[in-house]
């Protein structure tokens, strides 16, 4: 029997604005099968529809049927602006009346490309050389790993090809970053990982420290975790390894005390590049620019994306070191054009978004902003540790990680049928939050412009989601 064709849907219906809604709109009768939702629960979409946004403005979003939202996940922890910045819109607008596409190919180019390649490169936490332009933070992850078997292989040392990502690490969704990402559900079904890419630990001490084990302690054990990996694929063999200053998705974790300070000269001690993915902590999210500098890492890449437009255009860039640079002189000499890039990369549109963006960070010194929001973002969200449901909550600078679990006094978890993360996020989103849940975390990232009053609204209706939560995965525990 064939189902009836789903509609799109907004939020809970309002009782005093009729069958659609006020603003009643076709898209309410619209079919939705010829979109594939991504990262979504397709057979759960194809039956009972999803939600489609209208409008934004600030922190907040409405649903077609004029519901409001506060965007605890600023989108795809990318919209650090909110929903509602006309200087973005007027900058892309101005450079569609100009210069509304050029390439970078052949030794061709336009203004605002490089412009943003020359902010950048001022702005990055250590020296930098050059720019690559992409469009998402995917592509650039993915230009990155192609550029460590291009150096290598240039060098003399074409089999230190084995790229190490982080169990539960999440650096895109090509089939070269879905391999590098740790993240089990991008495997499935698609035949991934591809050979040459494996995984060190995950650093999240909540959930995999030792009774009794400091968080310096635990970094030391990682560390030799990771030298033993090492050893055992061959240090020759390896030709790089991809971190995010925050784990961001793999729940938002943190690093603990010490991690990346015990790791950074193992990889020198081998010859293994650090190329760091700075698509979510970038441009202000941890509480410094760059998320490196909140950590002290020191990158041989670093791969930015999401905020360096706000996300109101795709962009993303690689910056490399100068060594890198060189290899690829070098190549050129060898192999004449440097045979990488995509038709859109360092697009002017979106680059002139870039522009304005870090205008606008500079201007209204979003990171200090940050940093002052940050107390009450952190405290509020830790109150919420004394909730029946949470073990833990972690965060730095407006990034946090809330970890639901069954008993908080063995941090026993949820058994994966109660799907306890899930259940929280469609509480949430009842009482009007977006949140994310990634596996039994919930993660937040709002939009960096979040002010005291709205921190302390969106946290009351996230106690507001995990008390509706409880109730419902009680019922379902006893059932």
């Amino acid at each position: 029997m064939a189902l009836a064709a789903p509609r799109y849907r907004g939020g809970r219906r309002r009782p005093d604005i009729g069958e659609f809604g006020v603003n009643r709109s076709p898209l309410h009768e619209m079919d939705h099968r010829s979109l594939v939702h991504q990262q979504s629960d397709l057979d759960d979409f194809d039956r009972n529809g999803a939600i489609l946004m209208e409008r934004g403005e600030g922190v907040r979003v409405w649903d077609l049927e004029g519901r409001e939202y506060i965007e605890a996940m600023a989108g795809l922890w990318s919209a650090s602006l909110g929903f509602s910045e006309t200087r973005l819109a007027d900058a892309a607008y101005q450079q569609m009346l100009k210069l509304p596409f050029y390439h970078t190919f052949f030794n061709k180019g336009h203004g605002p490309a490089v412009e943003l390649a020359d902010k950048l490169l001022s702005l990055s936490p250590v020296p930098m050389s050059r720019v690559l332009l992409q469009c998402s933070g995917s592509e650039a992850n993915d230009a990155a790993i192609k550029l460590v078997w291009y150096y290598n292989a240039l060098r003399g040392k074409p089999e230190k090809r084995k790229i190490i990502g982080r169990v539960r690490g999440y650096h895109g969704n090509t089939i070269a970053t879905a391999s590098l990402s740790g993240q089990p559900h991008m495997y499935a079904g698609f035949g991934l990982p591809l050979p040459g890419f494996i995984h060190a630990d995950n650093p999240n001490y909540y959930r995999f420290g030792l009774e009794g084990e400091t968080e310096e302690a635990f970094s030391d054990r990682m560390a030799t975790n990771l030298e033993a990996l090492i050893l055992t694929e061959g240090p020759d063999t390896i030709g790089a390894m991809f971190v995010e200053p925050v784990q961001a998705g793999g729940g938002a974790i943190t690093p603990p005390k010490g991690y990346f300070d015990k790791i950074q000269p193992i990889l020198k001690k081998y010859d293994i590049l650090l190329s760091v993915d700075e698509v979510v902590c970038g441009f202000g999210r941890t509480g410094n620019f760059w998320g490196s500098q909140t950590y002290g890492i020191k990158p041989d890449m670093l791969a930015c994306a999401k905020q360096l437009s706000a996300a109101y255009q795709p962009i993303s860039a690689l910056l490399i070191s100068e060594t890198i640079h060189q290899a690829l002189l070098e190549g050129s000499r060898q192999n004449g054009s440097f045979g990488h890039g995509y038709t859109y990369g360092g697009h002017p549109v979106p680059c002139a978004v870039a522009l304005e963006t870090l205008k606008i960070y500079e201007e209204r010194d979003i990171v200090g902003h940050v940093r002052a929001m940050s107390p009450t973002f952190l405290a509020e969200l830790e109150a919420c540790r004394a909730h029946p449901l949470v073990g833990d909550v972690r965060g730095v600078g407006l990034i946090a990680g809330v970890e639901l679990v069954q008993d908080k006094a063995t941090k026993a978890p949820f058994a994966a049928s109660v799907k306890a993360g899930p259940t929280v996020e469609r509480a949430c989103l009842e009482h009007g939050l977006i949140v994310r849940a990634i596996g039994d975390r919930i993660a937040f990232t709002p939009p960096l412009i979040i002010d005291t009053g709205e921190i302390v609204e969106m946290v009351r209706r996230f106690r507001a989601g995990l008390d509706l939560a409880e109730q419902r995965i009680s019922g379902a525990i006893a059932a």
